[in-house]
């Protein structure tokens, strides 16, 4: 019984020494140490319910999930080292199940308030609260701003002489940006049922 128990331990080492180093590029707050889905997994550690984490991915997943949390309960009552090593296995484990069935990459949990959007914490806080009025003024306000600075900066460049081809280029750049920033804004307020959320993102952030 010890040696299945060691042999557990190193299993668990490995593993997340593998996802640890893992040369993949991070994306949101899903992979964050206070986001819902590490939340999730410690929940269901601590009350002994899989299900609790099973939601967060697959169903074709949900058989390595459940050797993941067998294994750990296993081994994080040997011993304070023990136990914090095999939680960050099953929360390495299930974490990178979720960003795969995404379809997003994944290089490791990031500690708690890595999240690096603003929206990310006023919609998990509307969710927690049931008040939207915060998060729409905070997405408001963004497009508002980001209205402003790219139609001011066509604005700028519009009366250029036709002799400057260049700084003919430079507003032809600054047209087309608005276009595009005004597009992906659309799109994703419409929340077209093709929408591609990553691609989005990606829009808006340039």
């Amino acid at each position: 019984m010890r040696r299945n128990i060691f042999n557990l331990l190193a299993l668990v080492i490995m593993s997340v020494v593998f996802m640890l180093f893992c040369p993949t590029k991070v994306f949101a707050h899903c992979d964050t140490m206070d986001g819902p889905v590490v939340k999730a997994a410690q929940s269901a550690l601590e009350t002994g319910d899989v299900n609790l984490v099973l939601i967060w991915v697959q169903k074709k997943d949900e058989a390595e999930v459940r050797k993941a949390f067998t294994s750990t309960h296993t081994v994080r009552d040997l011993s304070p080292e023990a136990k914090e090593l095999a939680d960050k296995y099953f929360f390495e484990t299930v974490v990178r199940l979720h960003r795969a069935s995404e379809g997003a990459p994944y290089a490791g949990i990031k500690p708690e308030g890595s999240a690096n959007s603003p929206a990310i914490g006023a919609t998990d806080k509307a969710i927690e609260t049931g008040l939207t009025e915060p998060l729409v003024r905070l997405l408001t306000n963004t497009m508002k701003n980001g209205v402003l600075r790219h139609f001011k900066r066509v604005i700028t460049k519009k009366n250029y002489k036709s002799y400057d081809i260049e700084a003919g280029r430079e507003y032809v750049k600054a047209y087309v940006d608005f276009i595009h920033y005004a597009e992906h804004v659309y799109e994703a307020a419409k929340g077209s049922k093709n929408e591609n959320i990553h691609d989005l993102e990606e829009g808006l952030l340039h």
